[in-house]
Protein backbone atom coordinates (compact mmCIF):
# COMPACT_ATOMS: atom_id res chain seq x y z
CA UNK A 1 0.00 0.00 0.00
CA UNK A 2 2.84 2.26 0.70
CA UNK A 3 4.11 1.76 -2.68
CA UNK A 4 1.02 2.45 -4.36
CA UNK A 5 0.55 5.60 -1.99
CA UNK A 6 3.82 6.70 -3.23
CA UNK A 7 3.37 6.13 -6.85
CA UNK A 8 -0.33 7.88 -6.83
CA UNK A 9 -1.20 11.13 -9.15
CA UNK A 10 -1.75 14.54 -6.88
CA UNK A 11 -4.29 17.23 -7.84
CA UNK A 12 -1.51 18.93 -8.43
CA UNK A 13 0.17 16.95 -10.88
CA UNK A 14 -3.16 16.75 -12.43
CA UNK A 15 -3.87 20.34 -12.59
CA UNK A 16 -0.01 20.79 -14.48
CA UNK A 17 -0.82 17.89 -16.94
CA UNK A 18 -3.44 19.79 -17.91
CA UNK A 19 -1.68 22.95 -18.44
CA UNK A 20 0.47 21.50 -20.84
CA UNK A 21 -2.48 21.45 -22.80
CA UNK A 22 -2.64 23.82 -25.70
CA UNK A 23 -4.64 26.69 -26.06
CA UNK A 24 -5.75 25.89 -29.49
CA UNK A 25 -6.53 22.11 -28.45
CA UNK A 26 -8.42 23.41 -24.91
CA UNK A 27 -10.54 25.88 -27.63
CA UNK A 28 -11.71 23.62 -29.93
CA UNK A 29 -12.00 20.95 -27.51
CA UNK A 30 -14.24 23.55 -25.95
CA UNK A 31 -16.22 24.43 -29.19
CA UNK A 32 -16.55 20.64 -29.57
CA UNK A 33 -17.81 19.82 -25.80
CA UNK A 34 -19.26 23.21 -24.35
CA UNK A 35 -19.08 23.37 -20.82
CA UNK A 36 -18.30 19.73 -20.19
CA UNK A 37 -14.51 17.97 -19.43
CA UNK A 38 -13.54 14.47 -20.23
CA UNK A 39 -13.72 12.03 -17.31
CA UNK A 40 -10.11 11.22 -18.52
CA UNK A 41 -8.31 14.03 -17.93
CA UNK A 42 -8.70 12.96 -14.37
CA UNK A 43 -7.95 9.14 -14.52
CA UNK A 44 -5.63 9.75 -17.72
CA UNK A 45 -4.25 13.32 -17.75
CA UNK A 46 -1.19 12.13 -19.13
CA UNK A 47 -2.52 10.63 -22.06
CA UNK A 48 -5.27 12.76 -22.90
CA UNK A 49 -2.36 15.56 -22.77
CA UNK A 50 -1.31 14.17 -25.40
CA UNK A 51 -3.84 12.84 -27.70
CA UNK A 52 -5.27 16.15 -27.32
CA UNK A 53 -2.68 18.03 -28.37
CA UNK A 54 -1.95 15.78 -31.51
CA UNK A 55 -5.68 15.20 -32.99
CA UNK A 56 -7.14 18.88 -31.72
CA UNK A 57 -4.10 21.21 -32.41
CA UNK A 58 -1.25 19.41 -34.49
CA UNK A 59 -3.69 17.93 -37.11
CA UNK A 60 -6.31 20.37 -37.26
CA UNK A 61 -3.75 22.81 -38.37
CA UNK A 62 -2.26 20.35 -40.13
CA UNK A 63 -5.33 20.25 -42.39
CA UNK A 64 -7.61 22.95 -41.89
CA UNK A 65 -6.28 24.83 -45.24
CA UNK A 66 -8.48 21.39 -46.53
CA UNK A 67 -11.05 20.98 -44.60
CA UNK A 68 -13.78 22.88 -42.86
CA UNK A 69 -14.98 21.81 -39.60
CA UNK A 70 -18.22 20.69 -41.22
CA UNK A 71 -16.69 18.37 -43.25
CA UNK A 72 -14.12 17.38 -40.84
CA UNK A 73 -16.87 15.65 -38.28
CA UNK A 74 -18.78 14.37 -41.17
CA UNK A 75 -15.48 12.07 -42.00
CA UNK A 76 -15.40 11.63 -38.10
CA UNK A 77 -18.64 9.89 -37.97
CA UNK A 78 -18.27 7.86 -41.16
CA UNK A 79 -14.96 6.65 -39.93
CA UNK A 80 -15.91 5.67 -36.41
CA UNK A 81 -18.76 3.69 -38.05
CA UNK A 82 -15.86 2.12 -40.45
CA UNK A 83 -13.41 1.31 -37.76
CA UNK A 84 -16.44 0.12 -35.23
CA UNK A 85 -15.42 2.73 -32.93
CA UNK A 86 -19.32 2.70 -30.97
CA UNK A 87 -17.99 4.70 -27.61
CA UNK A 88 -15.68 6.86 -29.73
CA UNK A 89 -18.92 7.75 -31.69
CA UNK A 90 -21.22 7.90 -28.86
CA UNK A 91 -18.90 10.85 -27.68
CA UNK A 92 -18.19 12.74 -30.89
CA UNK A 93 -21.99 12.81 -32.49
CA UNK A 94 -22.72 15.17 -29.99
CA UNK A 95 -19.79 17.11 -30.94
CA UNK A 96 -20.55 17.06 -34.63
CA UNK A 97 -23.35 18.44 -33.77
CA UNK A 98 -21.97 20.97 -31.88
CA UNK A 99 -19.80 21.52 -35.09
CA UNK A 100 -22.60 22.06 -37.65
CA UNK A 101 -23.10 18.85 -38.92
CA UNK A 102 -27.20 18.32 -38.89
CA UNK A 103 -29.20 15.18 -37.54
CA UNK A 104 -30.69 14.77 -41.13
CA UNK A 105 -26.75 14.21 -42.36
CA UNK A 106 -25.59 12.50 -39.35
CA UNK A 107 -28.73 9.72 -40.13
CA UNK A 108 -27.38 9.29 -44.34
CA UNK A 109 -24.21 8.52 -43.10
CA UNK A 110 -25.08 5.88 -40.79
CA UNK A 111 -27.93 4.62 -43.83
CA UNK A 112 -25.23 4.77 -45.93
CA UNK A 113 -22.84 2.31 -43.99
CA UNK A 114 -25.29 -0.15 -44.23
CA UNK A 115 -23.92 -0.55 -47.97
CA UNK A 116 -20.44 -0.88 -47.02
CA UNK A 117 -20.52 -2.16 -43.19
CA UNK A 118 -23.63 -4.47 -43.35
CA UNK A 119 -26.49 -4.04 -40.85
CA UNK A 120 -24.25 -6.28 -38.42
CA UNK A 121 -21.92 -3.67 -37.47
CA UNK A 122 -24.17 -0.65 -38.09
CA UNK A 123 -26.88 -1.51 -35.81
CA UNK A 124 -25.32 -0.68 -32.92
CA UNK A 125 -24.80 3.32 -34.67
CA UNK A 126 -28.13 2.98 -35.38
CA UNK A 127 -29.33 2.89 -32.39
CA UNK A 128 -26.74 4.89 -31.00
CA UNK A 129 -27.58 7.89 -33.05
CA UNK A 130 -31.02 8.05 -32.42
CA UNK A 131 -30.50 7.56 -28.50
CA UNK A 132 -28.42 10.64 -28.60
CA UNK A 133 -30.77 12.77 -31.34
CA UNK A 134 -33.69 12.15 -29.06
CA UNK A 135 -31.85 13.21 -25.64
CA UNK A 136 -31.35 16.23 -27.59
CA UNK A 137 -35.31 17.24 -28.23
CA UNK A 138 -35.18 16.02 -31.93
CA UNK A 139 -37.88 14.44 -33.00
CA UNK A 140 -37.96 11.23 -34.65
CA UNK A 141 -38.31 9.98 -37.47
CA UNK A 142 -36.66 12.69 -39.56
CA UNK A 143 -38.11 14.14 -43.10
CA UNK A 144 -38.31 11.82 -45.66
CA UNK A 145 -35.19 11.79 -48.06
CA UNK A 146 -35.71 8.81 -50.33
CA UNK A 147 -36.50 9.93 -54.01
CA UNK A 148 -36.95 6.59 -55.20
CA UNK A 149 -39.10 4.12 -55.36
CA UNK A 150 -38.90 0.05 -56.19
CA UNK A 151 -39.60 0.40 -59.44
CA UNK A 152 -36.70 3.33 -60.55
CA UNK A 153 -34.53 2.84 -57.43
CA UNK A 154 -32.04 0.78 -60.51
CA UNK A 155 -32.34 3.20 -63.41
CA UNK A 156 -31.59 6.30 -60.80
CA UNK A 157 -29.15 3.86 -59.23
CA UNK A 158 -27.63 3.61 -62.52
CA UNK A 159 -27.21 7.31 -63.25
CA UNK A 160 -25.42 7.76 -59.62
CA UNK A 161 -22.72 5.04 -60.30
CA UNK A 162 -22.44 7.00 -64.04
CA UNK A 163 -22.47 10.58 -62.43
CA UNK A 164 -19.56 8.98 -60.05
CA UNK A 165 -17.63 6.56 -61.70
CA UNK A 166 -18.49 7.61 -65.69
CA UNK A 167 -20.19 6.22 -68.61
CA UNK A 168 -18.58 2.83 -68.53
CA UNK A 169 -20.88 1.87 -65.30
CA UNK A 170 -24.19 2.10 -67.61
CA UNK A 171 -24.93 -1.43 -68.56
CA UNK A 172 -22.70 -2.76 -65.59
CA UNK A 173 -25.80 -4.12 -63.70
CA UNK A 174 -26.30 -7.11 -66.00
CA UNK A 175 -22.49 -7.69 -66.52
CA UNK A 176 -20.53 -10.53 -64.52
CA UNK A 177 -21.08 -14.37 -64.49
CA UNK A 178 -24.41 -15.47 -64.43
CA UNK A 179 -24.41 -16.73 -60.61
CA UNK A 180 -23.63 -13.70 -59.02
CA UNK A 181 -25.10 -11.32 -61.87
CA UNK A 182 -27.52 -10.47 -59.20
CA UNK A 183 -24.82 -8.65 -56.92
CA UNK A 184 -24.25 -6.17 -59.72
CA UNK A 185 -27.65 -5.79 -60.12
CA UNK A 186 -28.01 -5.06 -56.03
CA UNK A 187 -25.59 -2.70 -56.13
CA UNK A 188 -27.14 -0.59 -58.78
CA UNK A 189 -30.79 -0.60 -57.31
CA UNK A 190 -29.89 -1.02 -53.29
CA UNK A 191 -26.05 0.18 -52.56
CA UNK A 192 -27.01 2.92 -54.97
CA UNK A 193 -30.49 3.38 -55.85
CA UNK A 194 -31.45 3.27 -52.45
CA UNK A 195 -29.05 5.59 -50.62
CA UNK A 196 -26.88 7.05 -52.63
CA UNK A 197 -29.53 9.19 -54.51
CA UNK A 198 -31.03 10.13 -51.20
CA UNK A 199 -31.67 13.59 -50.13
CA UNK A 200 -29.10 15.27 -47.49
CA UNK A 201 -25.67 14.36 -48.89
CA UNK A 202 -24.84 15.18 -52.50
CA UNK A 203 -22.51 12.35 -54.46
CA UNK A 204 -19.09 14.71 -53.51
CA UNK A 205 -19.99 13.90 -49.97
CA UNK A 206 -21.50 10.77 -50.38
CA UNK A 207 -18.49 9.38 -51.48
CA UNK A 208 -16.21 10.96 -49.52
CA UNK A 209 -18.16 9.31 -46.62
CA UNK A 210 -17.74 5.76 -48.85
CA UNK A 211 -13.91 6.53 -48.67
CA UNK A 212 -13.92 6.92 -45.04
CA UNK A 213 -15.84 3.52 -44.51
CA UNK A 214 -13.38 2.06 -46.54
CA UNK A 215 -10.13 3.15 -45.00
CA UNK A 216 -11.00 2.90 -41.66
CA UNK A 217 -12.00 -0.62 -41.54
CA UNK A 218 -9.32 -2.14 -43.74
CA UNK A 219 -9.29 -5.23 -46.05
CA UNK A 220 -10.98 -3.25 -48.59
CA UNK A 221 -8.00 -2.05 -50.80
CA UNK A 222 -9.88 -3.14 -54.07
CA UNK A 223 -12.84 -1.14 -53.69
CA UNK A 224 -11.26 1.43 -52.06
CA UNK A 225 -9.26 2.55 -55.04
CA UNK A 226 -12.37 2.31 -57.13
CA UNK A 227 -13.91 5.14 -54.60
CA UNK A 228 -10.71 6.96 -54.92
CA UNK A 229 -11.52 6.98 -58.29
CA UNK A 230 -14.70 7.96 -57.76
CA UNK A 231 -14.15 10.91 -55.46
CA UNK A 232 -11.57 11.62 -58.25
CA UNK A 233 -14.30 11.72 -60.49
CA UNK A 234 -16.93 13.98 -58.32
CA UNK A 235 -14.71 16.51 -57.46
CA UNK A 236 -12.96 15.24 -54.54
CA UNK A 237 -9.20 15.87 -55.20
CA UNK A 238 -5.87 13.57 -54.18
CA UNK A 239 -4.29 16.76 -51.86
CA UNK A 240 -8.35 16.94 -50.16
CA UNK A 241 -8.34 12.93 -49.64
CA UNK A 242 -5.16 13.28 -47.91
CA UNK A 243 -6.24 15.63 -45.68
CA UNK A 244 -9.14 13.86 -45.05
CA UNK A 245 -7.18 10.81 -43.83
CA UNK A 246 -5.00 12.86 -42.38
CA UNK A 247 -7.52 14.30 -40.20
CA UNK A 248 -9.03 10.64 -39.96
CA UNK A 249 -5.36 9.44 -38.78
CA UNK A 250 -6.03 9.89 -34.82
CA UNK A 251 -9.12 7.53 -34.85
CA UNK A 252 -7.91 4.99 -36.74
CA UNK A 253 -4.02 4.72 -36.32
CA UNK A 254 -0.88 4.79 -38.69
CA UNK A 255 -1.59 1.13 -40.54
CA UNK A 256 -5.14 1.78 -41.56
CA UNK A 257 -4.19 5.78 -42.98
CA UNK A 258 -0.38 4.03 -44.71
CA UNK A 259 -2.30 1.59 -46.48
CA UNK A 260 -4.70 3.86 -47.77
CA UNK A 261 -2.63 6.66 -48.73
CA UNK A 262 -0.83 3.66 -50.78
CA UNK A 263 -4.28 3.03 -52.42
CA UNK A 264 -4.29 7.10 -53.33
CA UNK A 265 -1.11 7.09 -54.10
CA UNK A 266 -1.70 4.08 -56.99
CA UNK A 267 -4.92 5.65 -58.36
CA UNK A 268 -4.22 8.32 -61.04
Amino acid sequence: MAVLASTAVSAQDISEMKSNITAFAQDYRERMFPGNESDLRHTDPEFVERFDNFAFDEVIRQTSDKLDDHTRFICYLATLLGCQGIDAYREMLPAALNMGVTPVEVKEIVYQATAYLGMGRVFPFLKATNEILEQRGIELPLEPQAQTTRENRREAGTQAQVDCFGEGMREFWKSGPEDSRHINLWLAGNCFGDYYTRKGLDLKMRELITFCFLAAQGGCEPQLKGHIAGNYHVGNDKDFLIAVLSSNLPFIGYPRTLNALNCIREVK
